[in-house]
């Protein structure tokens, strides 16, 4: 089929094979892709603006070996924000998807799952998040629960507000605002402890062991992520599995549901979802803890 025209934000997007299927197992194309994009923008963009931005690519489908891709390509078009931070030996230009336009731009280009930066690109030494991924080492979800309750615990005891989303894989993240008043240093040195203290209080069910041998069947607390250059799955970002699930954000209280999985929501019910709730994360922003906090 020829391109589609997608006229959005006073941008015309031509979609090249909109009819390309991507999720062979859900007949879900990329005109699907750009669609559900264009219309989860008004959740996801006050959770995506001004953070650098890494493409997980698939142009060829799920099924086809995918590719991360920080660099933004030459021919994306000049409307496009961009950011050039540092990185080791020289610099590198990201995109900053700061309007629907850019979204449905990126999931032309056969970009799946975007995952953003934990800093702004304003102060991109100093994070304004901090993240705990949950992985578990079999498929047992209960687990991965009652570590996300434990470590919501630990951090209650220290008063440090916290957010929880579905992967979209196969764990939890949890997640921590902050005032961009410190460096990664001192934001990964904090998730080290608190993931140290969680593992010994329950040895048999969590750990921080990196390599996957040492884990047997526990939850690894992974908070190496917290580090500059590093990125976290984009809040509501579609993931490359079956049923295009998505990353999504939750009230602590349905994080603990017994009927919840880390795929629970994609894009064939998400929009049901939120037509009866407002986003969880809608001020996340406002809850900001103050970075001199962690030290307690």
């Amino acid at each position: 089929m020829s391109d589609v025209v997608i006229e959005l934000d006073g941008r015309e997007i031509a979609l090249s094979h909109p009819d390309k299927v991507l999720f062979p197992d859900d007949g879900i194309t990329k005109r699907d892709l750009a669609d559900y994009y264009r219309r989860i923008a008004p959740a996801a963009l006050p959770h995506w603006r001004e953070r650098a931005l890494s493409m997980e690519r698939f142009p060829d489908g799920i099924e086809a070996e995918g590719f991360f891709q920080k660099q933004i390509p030459d021919h994306f078009p000049d409307w496009i924000d961009r950011a050039r931070l540092a990185k080791e030996g020289g610099t590198i230009t990201h995109v900053v998807a700061n309007d629907a336009a850019t979204m449905v731009y990126l999931a032309d280009q056969g970009c799946i799952t975007p995952h953003l930066a934990l800093a702004r690109v304003a102060t991109p030494e100093r994070p304004d998040r901090l993240i705990f991924d949950l992985d578990p080492s079999d498929d047992r979800f209960d687990k991965v629960q009652d570590v996300a309750a434990r470590l919501r615990d630990a951090l209650d005891d220290r008063g440090l507000a916290s957010f929880v989303q579905t992967s979209g894989s196969r764990g939890l993240h949890i997640v921590l605002p902050l005032d961009a008043s410190a460096g990664f240093d001192a934001t990964r040195g904090f998730a080290r402890r608190l993931a140290e203290e969680v593992a010994r209080a329950a040895p048999a069910l969590a750990t921080t062991a990196q390599r996957k041998a040492a884990r047997g069947d526990r939850v690894f607390i992974d908070y190496l992520r917290n580090g500059y250059g590093q990125t976290s799955v984009a809040p509501y970002a579609v993931r490359a599995r079956p049923g295009a699930p998505v990353a999504t954000p939750l009230r602590w209280r349905e994080a603990g549901a017994a009927d919840l999985t880390p795929r629970a929501y994609t894009i064939a019910n998400i929009f049901r979802r939120l037509g009866q709730t407002d986003d969880p994360w809608a001020g996340i922003d406002a809850a900001a803890n103050r970075a001199a906090d962690l030290a307690r």
